[in-house]
């Protein structure tokens, strides 16, 4: 077995856990604080405006020192070295995960293989900045000679989570003459809706696609084309100006008839899901300016930059990272909650559903072999304070244990100081009356009681700013890889999203012939099929 293989079940600090689990289950966090008046202080770390203030967790002294050991005792300092490195760590695919390099400096040194990535990167950059500021100027034309207003951002996944996410995160700082739109699902009442709000004269559509295959994509891209035509009374504007594509195959997206000039490329080496700090990326540039943007990128970068030189007990990510293998793996939570108070971040536990579920959704290792411990949990969430009114209910007095991951910027100029002292008062009431229930309390009836003791994290930024939202978003790509590199499993595919689509893919491709792959779907086909014959058989 390799180093780079090791199976974490066989290392010394994961029996050690095993045998302080019992412990962690029977501590009681209040009992922690009293006996401990400096833990609030130890169990927090600040990283360049970012708090993360992990003291309200089921941990003591032995076991923090143990998590620390398991990260010590595994393959996580050389996997952590093969990702800055550009190694292949993507095994079944035979790919490096560099998408680290696309928020780097020169001074990083950023290769894969022997090729240096700075100069690429930077000339990407620059057509980016180039397309941003000439549609922000008004310069970029539509079909017609009118400037464009509305950008039409179509991809899925990846393609289109990330960009999404920035650009409703870092709203105040958007164009105020541009509307975004953004497609991914491929619901026609949907797609329908959206269509209706545009002026076609000064649409821009950006379809991000990393293999510019993806059915959903294409067949999205090709119905707003053919409503653009129809609108327009004009044809083939694949090939005109109101089109561009960002993708990893210039080949197929040449073929789908876009200018060459009007193609930004990535490589392979980014994966959909971290394609947000590649070209995939020029929604955000246009909406905010193009310095915005990189500042999005500096805040990675400051997040790569601690991830890979702090020590373990000091790294913000590794931290995370360990906590959630505490709970996954000795504690059997099953689940953990995103939890942002801040409506700008209300499509973040989306965004980290697919971040973490979709990388770490594992069963078998690097090697291949079954696993006979658990790996990625399932990520659920909603801002607060809505979520306190929907499902903080199961929180407080359900026998399940979730631990939380609060999120919240703690100054927000654009708000109104009544609304945002209101917002951070639930917040920490929130994490608070988790923490220490009501049980205490003499004379409560049962049907009242809030036993507490249920665990938290709380990470507080400064303000929600493009730097920190960038710092965020690095925090848990490497917060997943910590962990998928502790667990001895890739990260970086996704072989379980295939099977449906090809199945999905068969199902189209037969028509009005279309046989099932088993007996229930088939029976499915055939109610629709009656009912309007979508899927009708002969």
């Amino acid at each position: 077995m390799t180093h780079s293989s090791i199976s974490p079940d066989t290392l010394p600090a994961w029996q050690t856990l095993n045998g302080l689990a019992e412990r962690g289950k029977q501590l009681d966090l209040m009992s922690l604080f009293r006996q401990d008046a400096d833990r609030q202080r130890r169990f927090a770390l600040s990283v360049d405006g970012l708090l993360l203030d992990y003291s309200k967790n089921l941990i003591d002294e032995g076991i923090f020192s143990a998590l620390l050991a398991l990260a010590e005792q595994s393959a996580l300092e050389q996997q952590r070295d093969s990702l800055f490195k550009g190694d292949t760590i993507n095994g079944s695919e035979q790919r490096a995960a560099l998408h680290t390099a696309l928020r780097g400096e020169r001074e990083d040194d950023y290769r894969c293989g022997e090729q240096l990535l700075d100069e690429q990167i930077r000339a990407t950059l620059d057509e980016m900045a180039a397309i941003s500021a000439s549609v922000r100027a008004g310069k970029w034309l539509g079909a017609t000679g009118k400037p464009v207003r509305d950008i039409v951002h179509i991809g899925i996944g990846g393609s289109v989570l990330g960009p999404q996410l920035a650009c409703q995160a870092l709203r105040p700082y958007s164009h105020p003459d541009l509307r975004l739109h953004f497609m991914a699902n491929v619901d026609g009442e949907d797609i329908l809706n959206t269509l209706r709000q545009l002026d076609p004269e000064r649409t821009l559509v950006i379809v991000a696609s990393k293999t510019f295959t993806t059915q959903e994509t294409l067949l999205n891209t090709r119905t707003t084309l053919h409503w653009l035509e129809q609108q327009l009374g004009q044809s083939e504007l694949a090939g005109s100006r109101q089109i561009i594509a960002l993708t990893a195959n210039r080949q197929n997206a040449e073929a789908f008839g876009i200018p060459p000039s009007q193609i930004l490329t990535f490589d392979e080496w980014v994966g959909g899901r971290y394609s947000v700090w590649s070209c995939v990326g020029l929604t955000i540039s246009i909406s905010l300016g193009h310095e915005r943007f990189k500042e999005l990128l500096r805040g990675a970068r400051a997040m790569d930059r601690h991830f890979r030189s702090a020590p373990f007990a000091q790294n913000m990510p590794v931290i995370l990272a360990l906590l959630g293998i505490w709970y996954r793996n000795f504690l059997d939570a099953s689940s953990i909650a995103i939890i942002p108070y801040c409506q700008r971040l209300s499509l973040l536990p989306s965004y980290l559903q697919q971040l973490d579920m979709e990388s770490n959704g594992k069963s078998v290792s690097q090697s291949g072999a079954t696993l006979d411990y658990q790996t990625g949990p399932v990520l659920w969430g909603q801002t607060g304070t809505n979520a306190q009114h929907t499902f903080f209910q199961l929180f407080h007095q359900s026998n399940h244990l979730i631990p939380l991951d609060f999120i919240a910027a703690a100054g927000e100029p654009r708000s109104i100081d009544e609304h945002h002292r209101t917002l951070l008062a639930n917040l920490l009431a929130q994490a608070s009356a988790l923490m220490k229930g009501n049980h205490d309390q003499p004379d409560i009836p049962a049907h009242r009681v809030c036993p507490g003791n249920k665990p938290s994290n709380l990470l507080l930024l400064d303000d929600l700013t493009p730097y920190h939202l960038g710092q965020l978003l690095a925090l848990y790509e490497h917060k997943v890889f910590v962990q998928g590199a502790i667990w001895n499993i890739n990260s970086y595919d996704q072989w379980g999203v295939e099977l449906g689509k090809e199945i999905a893919s068969s199902l189209l491709s037969q028509g009005d012939n279309s046989e099932a792959p088993d007996p229930s779907t088939q029976q499915l086909l055939n109610h629709i099929s009656g009912l309007t014959g979508l899927f009708r058989r002969p």
